[in-house]
């Protein structure tokens, strides 16, 4: 019979609990990497947009030149809508952003968003475009937000060359600078008369 002493007895237990300690831990490291890559995996698949993609903060306005929904704007549209809001302020008016330049991801998204929130791509053409199509993901378009906004717009948008283009969405515009001594063009119903977004 083999007699082992208490202190013996110890040291081996220690022994098996360290082991079981370094083999628990090497299998906790090895599925957190799998998890780890598997949720990094399935966030760029599905993570939602951000404001490098063009998502707009509450409270933004066009003056909000660090936002890139309004930096990437298309210059000339971006001076535009600054000398109306200027004008606009002297009657109480802010123009909120609620969506200006988009990234083509982002607008992708807002697509499948759309085409999940209306039942088919045919719906949802009326509402959202694609990126290829889009005059957000070009910075030649913006989305205000406010009823005030959109009114005053509504009446003196031509003067700045911003003008509604569609009559199903009362908050975006676009510049016309042609509307400058025209007036603006004859708008469409919804995105899917426009033949840009034909292509």
């Amino acid at each position: 019979m083999n007699r082992t002493t208490p202190a013996t007895t110890r040291t081996r237990l220690v022994r098996l609990a360290a082991g079981l300690l370094v083999a628990v831990a090497v299998i906790a490291v090895a599925l957190g990497h799998q998890e780890s890559k598997s949720s990094s995996a399935e966030l760029s698949a599905s993570s939602p947009a951000g404001e490098a993609d063009g998502v707009v903060p509450d409270g933004t306005t066009v003056f909000d030149g660090r936002i890139p929904a309004v930096a990437r704007l298309d210059a000339e549209l971006l001076e535009a809508l600054r000398r109306a809001a200027a004008d606009a302020a002297d009657a109480g008016v802010t123009f909120y952003v609620n969506s200006g330049w988009r990234s083509p991801d982002y607008q992708d998204q807002l697509l499948r968003e759309a085409v999940s929130e209306y039942g088919s791509e045919r719906e949802a053409a009326r509402w959202v475009a694609t990126a290829e199509t889009s005059p957000h993901v070009s910075g030649e378009a913006v989305d205000l937000g406010r009823a005030t906004a959109t009114a005053w717009l509504s009446e003196h948008g031509a003067r700045y060359g911003l003008c509604r283009i569609y009559r199903n969405e009362p908050w975006h515009y676009e510049l016309r600078p042609e509307a400058v001594d025209g007036g603006c063009p004859q708008m469409y119903a919804d995105p899917t008369e426009d033949p840009r977004m034909q292509q």
